[in-house]
């Protein structure tokens, strides 16, 4: 597994107040689409908190399960995880030791939303899920730019979904040859 650490102010270990794992899911299907969900303001991939005596594997099914109603199987670990030591959890002042571990999936699996469980924040912020055509993805990604910069979506959230999108493309060997695909990654990235 490929593991990135961003640390920035060279803090260690026992400098952190708490630690936050989360996992995030690539789910690709036979049409050549990804699965993202969209939820106050924010795109991201399907994935959220692990839980107390839980494992990343048993984090990342129920995740999926709770979020898009489809049932899948870990057949092998995280492919890459990002770990971050942030000296300013979203100006909360705590530095927080942040782990994400990304998996990849492959299925044909509609979402059901009958079978998911979305949690309050989640109902209130009216959370969705849809496709995107992965051959047309950077499209996808200029919208949201324009978006961000006509209704000013945090700069932060967007930069955040950029760095683990493009990070998590180039793992999986995509090509990302795009000029425009490229310029916008340099220029968000944090």
């Amino acid at each position: 597994m490929k593991q990135i650490i961003i640390n920035d102010k060279n803090l260690k270990e026992t400098d952190m107040d708490r630690e936050v794992v989360r996992v995030k899911a690539l789910i690709f299907n036979s049409k050549g689409k990804i699965l993202l969900a969209h939820n106050n303001n924010t795109y991201q991939l399907p994935g959220g908190h692990k839980e107390e005596n839980e494992t990343t594997d048993q984090c990342i099914i129920r995740e999926i399960k709770e979020e898009t109603g489809i049932d899948l199987e870990v057949t092998e670990g995280p492919f890459m995880s990002i770990v971050t030591y942030d000296h300013d959890y979203f100006g909360t002042g705590k530095k927080v030791l942040s782990s994400i571990y990304y998996y990849r999936f492959f299925s044909d699996e509609e979402p059901n939303i009958a079978e998911a469980r979305y949690d309050e924040l989640e109902l209130e912020t009216d959370f969705n899920l849809f496709y995107v055509n992965f051959a047309t993805f950077d499209e996808f990604l200029q919208k949201i730019l324009m978006k961000v910069q006509w209704i000013r979506i945090s700069e932060e959230k967007c930069c955040m979904f950029f760095q683990n999108i493009m990070i998590c493309l180039e793992e999986q060997n995509e090509n990302i040859s795009n000029r425009w695909l490229r310029f916008y990654w340099k220029s968000y990235s944090c």
